[in-house]
């Protein structure tokens, strides 16, 4: 006889495997075998071995007896020798031969030996399967647990992000946009509505009128509650710019009078397609590329328009120290058609799709996923011949505030000096068509350094004369050499100071 110790699942297919012969009508094998623990209901079963077994127990063994159907399982269990003492096999040849055997455990094992009972087995397969469906039940309430407190958690956010802001969402209905943004500013957030209150209140907005549209999409006038909203709907393909437009907007401490004023952002539903709508303020003057076109100004709307696109871009460029600072953000687009004109005669600066951000905390630049660049006829000489410093936030401060000088060139070519001022035109207009190319442009402003053209009538004018010095320190070929966003704002407002107060010595 030979002993040898397997696992418990060993033995569950070794008594299959003889049921199995028994069900398919095998001849029977030569012996009939006692079966006890492993048979159910059965009493004996056929092999051509008996054996009988000793399974290690919660410290106990667990008497097992049965047979083995094939000369495979005789070989691999009868004749290999015993390597641990979970389960000990001894096997035997003849009619009930395991009847009285008891297999020895190891000699230096001095554990209880228990004799089969149908009790004893169940707690034997029992045991695991309690633990088993303990362990699963904790694990699933464990899982609902963590579901509720995350859930508790971004409620409390939100709330916590509109009491910050002094809203509470349920009030929504009963405020106007101004309440809404009024309590957004002065709690020093700035940053637009808090998250749910932007989905309620872009989900009450009626659409009136498409009043523009562009490369991105279309621009409507909406309502809400009777307050006239603008509604920048992107096309699909436009996705990441609305992405990164609604995150330059929800930047803390961005609201600024010369900056378009961000009510909402909202991903819905219409006409059985998805919509990236991006709501802000409405003004109904339209962009200052439109706006020159109408009529020529006054030396004084000049100045004030002049003044107040510089302020909203040294706003954009400034970055705001402490625990809820602003990044410093260079916008990559700036031209005349994303600059509105505000019915008090001020300028704010709008599309900040293409925006990059920097903060001196994260010492990185976030230049975001949208691929698409700006308009080519306003790039600088360093885009257009692609040597700008694209790990260099400064840089791309210095590229905006080339756009910025042809934009003065803009208004200043709009604004009355005896009683002249020339048509409205785009910058370039005389160089390249009306829809130029990358090397069009590159080859006019990079290879031969061409500049906007200053009328001769503007130097009798002492605040031209002042804009075309401002403008042409806007385009210098070197980008370290041109002004910044501070000073321009600042020497603008000399110049409007000398105005209204008719100094000789300004």
């Amino acid at each position: 006889m030979g002993v040898w110790v397997v696992s418990i699942a060993t033995l569950t297919y070794f008594c299959v495997s003889s049921f199995a012969a028994k069900d398919v009508g095998l001849e029977s094998p030569p012996f009939v075998c006692a079966c006890e623990g492993i048979c159910g209901e059965e009493s004996q079963c056929n092999g051509q071995r008996c054996y009988s077994a000793l399974e290690l127990t919660n410290g106990r063994y667990v008497e097992l007896k049965g047979c083995l159907p094939n000369a495979e399982q005789v070989r691999l269990t009868c004749s290999t020798p015993a390597s641990t003492s979970q389960v000990v096999i001894e096997c035997c040849t003849g009619d009930w031969c395991n009847s009285n055997l008891t297999a020895t455990p190891p000699p230096d094992d001095e554990i209880e030996v228990l004799p089969y009972s149908p009790g004893t087995l169940a707690v034997v397969i029992a045991g695991p399967l309690v633990v088993l469906v303990a362990l699963l039940t904790a694990a699933a309430l464990l899982c609902r647990s963590l579901h509720k407190q995350r859930a508790r958690h971004l409620h409390a956010r939100d709330v916590e992000r509109g009491a910050a802001d002094g809203l509470i969402t349920s009030n929504v209905g009963d405020s106007t946009l101004a309440d809404l943004l009024d309590h957004s500013c002065t709690s020093g957030s700035g940053s637009g509505l808090p998250f749910l209150v932007q989905r309620t209140v872009a989900r009450q907005i009626t659409l009136i009128e498409c009043v523009g549209k562009g490369r991105y999409g279309e621009v409507w006038r909406g309502q809400w509650q009777g307050e006239n909203v603008a509604v920048k709907i992107f096309s699909s393909r436009d996705e990441k710019s609305w992405c990164r437009e609604t995150e330059i907007y929800n930047t803390v401490l961005l609201r600024h009078e010369n900056i378009l004023g961000f009510i909402a952002s909202d991903m819905t539903s219409r006409n059985s397609s998805t919509q990236l709508w991006l709501i802000t303020h409405y003004h109904e003057c339209g962009s200052l590329y439109d706006w020159l076109q109408r009529w020529p100004l006054e030396a004084s709307s000049c100045l004030r328009l002049a003044l107040s696109v510089a302020a909203g871009l040294s706003h954009l460029h400034g970055e705001i120290f402490g625990t809820h600072g602003k990044p410093a953000i260079a916008h990559r687009d700036l031209k005349s058609k994303n600059i509105l004109v505000k019915g008090n005669g001020q300028c704010c600066i709008a599309d900040l799709g293409l925006a990059v951000m920097h903060s001196q905390e994260w010492s990185r630049l976030d230049i975001g996923q949208n691929p698409r660049v700006g308009t080519v006829r306003f790039m600088a000489p360093e885009v257009l011949d692609e040597t700008l410093q694209t790990d260099c936030f400064d840089a791309y401060k210095r590229a905006d505030i080339w756009a910025l000088g042809l934009v003065l060139w803009e208004i200043a070519r709009r604004t009355l000096s005896n009683g002249i001022a020339e048509e409205y035109r785009v910058p370039f207009h005389d160089a390249v068509p009306s829809d130029p190319s990358f090397d069009e442009m590159k080859k006019v402003v990079c290879v031969e350094q061409q500049r906007p053209n200053i009328p001769n009538r503007w130097f009798s004018d002492p605040s031209l004369t002042a804009l075309a010095k401002l403008m042409k320190e806007c385009w210098y070929q070197n980008p370290s050499a041109r002004l910044t966003a501070l000073r321009i704002k600042k020497t603008l407002a000399k110049i409007s100071g000398c105005l209204d107060k008719s100094k000789a010595d300004c």
